[in-house]
């Protein structure tokens, strides 16, 4: 691999962001970039379906044969409240390629015992974001039903372009959660990417059902989210 090539992967890779590698198989040339970059309108369909789906990619295109390399970012999941649905969340994540923090300021819930093996931060999101940012490649799920909590995490998802946000409650509960969300000044474009209530349809009724049903929607969101490519040439 050509040195301008490891450093540009470096770097992606300490800013938690996707990056595709083209070599041209016939001459032995290659081309990295970073999502977000403008790219030749040809690649696009290929470079698209290598940054939802995660695998390389040959393909012919005008009689050359390009392989398509990505590297994306280990996406996470960070839960807002150490609650039962987040305990049972904890096991699965990781079984589905995710890591997982919890934060949770409540030192009753947010214990050592109750969620062991997943890296826990018993503090406030608005102690813990600031140093742990949130980016792209993160699931949101807001889950403590609490304002005083769950605000603050939810508008810096939706700041952060995450690519799931997702808010534990009823119609009514979320009805409430919108209004003080417009209030606070967020558009209504940014509130309308609010999964509420969280998680698949499927009929789930216990803490372990739901979180199965939040898993679920954060692979389908993480597998069909918007991809930055804009095109050479472009505007």
């Amino acid at each position: 691999m050509e040195l301008g090539t490891l450093q540009i992967l470096n770097e992606a890779r300490a800013s938690r962001r996707a990056a595709v590698v083209v070599s041209d198989l016939a001459d032995g040339s290659s081309q990295a970039f970073v999502e977000g970059e403008r790219i030749p309108p040809e690649w696009a369909e290929p470079v698209s379906e290598a940054l939802h789906s995660g695998r390389p990619r040959l393909v012919d295109i005008g009689e050359r044969p390009l392989f398509f390399n990505v590297h994306l970012p280990p996406p996470r999941i960070v839960a807002i409240g150490a609650v039962h649905i987040s305990q049972a969340l904890a096991r699965l994540a990781p079984v589905a390629g995710f890591d997982m923090v919890v934060v949770d300021p409540r030192t009753a819930f947010a214990t050592a015992e109750r969620f062991h093996g997943v890296e826990l931060l018993a503090d406030w999101p608005e102690d813990v974001l600031p140093e742990r940012p949130l980016d792209r490649y993160t699931a949101l799920a807001a889950l403590t039903h609490d304002p005083k909590i769950d605000d603050y995490p939810l508008r810096a998802a939706l700041e952060a372009r995450c690519f799931y946000v997702g808010a534990l409650g009823s119609r009514k509960t979320h009805a409430s959660r919108v209004e003080r969300l417009r209030t606070q000044g967020v558009a209504g474009e940014a509130i309308a990417r609010i999964k509420a209530p969280i998680g698949l349809d499927i009929g789930a009724a216990s803490p372990a059902e739901i979180a199965v049903a939040v898993l679920a929607e954060i692979i389908m969101s993480l597998r069909r989210r918007d991809v930055d490519l804009p095109a050479e040439g472009a505007r």
